[in-house]
């Protein structure tokens, strides 16, 4: 059975949020990830989501699929919006779940630079609505559970994991193993060595620099060495997602509407 609100009709999705169901809403951006991995991350929201809803008695809403503007929008393909845009759109779609008498929905969130759009829509929805929306930022959850759930250090980071297994676990007919690799030298910006997304190192602290990703990720690889990372891990990490999103479910259930 689908709980994608897409794929039923009208009156089975308005029976459902009349018995209570949540509403999740998965988001993610195009852009790189090395070049073994999609570049859609709002796939794997999507069939998070997927997963979550089939053991929550919640609707999954089609995913937004471009991510707030970054360091990606220079990529061929790598659509970005704005970050005024992009909360305007998440309190738009909430909004009218919400007129239509939804109250409870889960924000699924697989792009980094999205996490500050989302996190205001979500602030400006309970001052309007008296509504509270939570938000899992997908990646910065599982970056945290990365060493803990026996992930390789040489991986982590972008163009490698948690993004990487989670790919080869949810969506292996995306991906191209064989094309993973190591990273790759990076020139000096102002004569100052990158130090990370958006920052130089200079006299021993970081810099606020705007950059692009190859600037700091040639082929969008900034782990030392993506080919660690496994199916099997990013079964792990699913597992806890998957977890805690049907825990925050649960808890949205047991508030008071």
């Amino acid at each position: 059975m689908t709980n994608r609100i897409a794929e039923l009709t009208a009156p089975e999705v308005a029976a459902r949020l009349g018995q209570g169901a949540c509403a999740i809403l998965p988001m993610g951006s195009l852009e790189t990830h090395g070049p073994q991995a999609p570049m859609g991350d709002y796939l794997l929201a999507e069939a998070l989501a997927d997963r979550i809803a089939a053991d929550a008695n919640a609707l999954v809403l089609p995913a937004i699929p471009f991510g707030g503007e970054d360091y990606f929008g220079m990529v061929p393909g790598g659509i970005v919006l704005t970050p005024g845009l992009l909360q305007a759109v998440v309190e738009e779609v909430c909004g009218n779940l919400i007129r239509t008498g939804c109250r409870r929905i889960l924000i699924l969130n697989g792009h980094a630079g999205s996490i500050g759009p989302v996190d205001a829509a979500a602030r400006s929805l309970r001052r309007r609505h008296g509504l509270l929306v939570p938000a899992m930022h997908l990646w910065r959850i599982a970056g945290a559970l990365h060493a803990e759930l026996g992930g390789s250090p040489e991986s982590f980071g972008h163009g490698g994991d948690p993004v990487w297994s989670v790919a080869l676990h949810l969506r292996p007919d995306l991906c191209h193993p064989a094309e993973a690799r190591a990273r790759q030298s990076v020139p000096s910006v102002l004569g100052l060595p990158v130090a990370n997304f958006g920052t130089v190192r200079a006299a021993g602290v970081e810099v606020s620099v705007p950059m692009e990703v190859e600037e700091v990720a040639p082929g969008g690889v900034a782990c030392a060495d993506s080919r660690p990372g496994s199916a099997e891990h990013g079964a792990r990490i699913t597992a806890r997602l998957v977890e805690a999103g049907i825990a925050t479910i649960a808890a949205l259930k047991g508030a008071a509407p």
